[in-house]
């Protein structure tokens, strides 16, 4: 497997008030405009996006407002809705069970911010982010963890980006059973997986523009739904192949950096690009590298940069 290296930070935001959070988000808005839709840049998409993110997720609307604010950009509202970016598709693999989410994210390394970050919006969250202020996964101070992979269809519609439904289900909800009943009311753009585990449950749901939310069979996720996996779809993913493999494995973390969950790099350039361990009652996350591994935590977050080596050598 070819070796490659990227280097991951560890910053902390607080309420998003005090400059941190705006001196991240500007030294990389020049490459995030671009992930805006054509129809976010007109008045008309920028209003129709604000009104839906202040129908579906009110709770936010001043954190939204507050962060505008200081990125001072044209365009940043629009964006920072996440209902009018361009869809994304990572190939991922997660499992939840006995208080644990375990998760590998594939990805192109280049597109990937690559940024653990300790916030408090609404109240404390510890994730790794995208989109400036999206989660791919995270945990919360109620003990909640969630984590997302793409559901392997290509139907779009106009909800929100999955990584700005991770972000509110985890500053506003307390449990499982919460979150998966908040998700019945927000609209989705593009097909996901998301799984969720807190102190006593754990549990899958796919959701989709095109679809309710529907509880999967168990709390493991790759990239396919409810519909059949096609051959070609199953010779470009593995995705059948990689469930089966997360299944077997539970939460051993040593299993997720070896193939098939390890992933190396696809015609699309993705690859494994970590693997994140959970353990959200604790408060406490480790990702994980080949040889490598980094610990947050709500009681001991620890800022700073470390460069980590992606695949494992021949």
């Amino acid at each position: 497997m070819r070796q490659q290296h990227k280097t991951f930070q560890a910053i902390e935001v607080g309420d998003g008030s005090d400059g941190r959070w705006a001196a991240y988000a500007r030294a990389l808005w020049q490459e995030m405009e671009g992930l805006l839709t054509e129809e976010g840049r007109t008045p008309e998409g920028a209003e129709r996006v604000r009104a839906l993110f202040r129908a579906h997720m009110p709770e936010l609307v001043p954190v939204l407002d507050r962060l505008v604010g200081w990125l001072n950009r044209p365009a940043a509202e629009a964006f920072l809705t996440h209902a009018a970016l361009r869809p994304f598709s990572p190939a991922c693999t997660q499992t939840g069970q006995n208080g644990t989410l375990l998760r590998n994210y594939d990805f192109p390394p280049d597109q990937c911010e690559g940024t653990i970050v300790s916030s408090c919006f609404l109240r404390p969250v510890i994730g790794m982010q995208d989109m400036l202020w999206g989660l791919l996964d995270g945990m919360n101070d109620a003990g909640l963890a969630v984590s997302l992979t793409w559901g392997g269809r290509t139907a779009h519609g106009g909800g929100f980006a999955i990584l700005i439904l991770v972000r509110y289900l985890l500053e506003t909800c307390d449990t499982v059973d919460e979150a998966v009943d908040r998700l019945r009311s927000l609209p989705v753009a593009t097909p996901q997986n998301l799984t969720l585990v807190d102190s006593v449950k754990a549990m899958t749901v796919f959701v989709g523009p095109d679809m309710s939310p529907m509880v999967a069979p168990d709390a493991c996720a790759a990239n396919h739904q409810h519909l059949p996996v096609t051959d070609e779809q199953e010779r470009a993913m593995g995705t059948q192949e990689r469930l089966r493999a997360i299944r077997a494995a539970g939460t051993d973390v040593a299993a997720m950096l070896e193939p098939p969950l390890y992933r190396s790099v696809d015609e699309q350039g993705s690859r494994t690009l970590y693997t994140a361990r959970y353990r959200p009652v604790e408060g406490r996350v480790t990702y994980y590298w080949p040889g490598e591994s980094w610990q947050q935590s709500f009681a001991d977050f620890t800022p700073g940069s470390r460069t980590m080596t992606l695949g494992r050598a021949s």
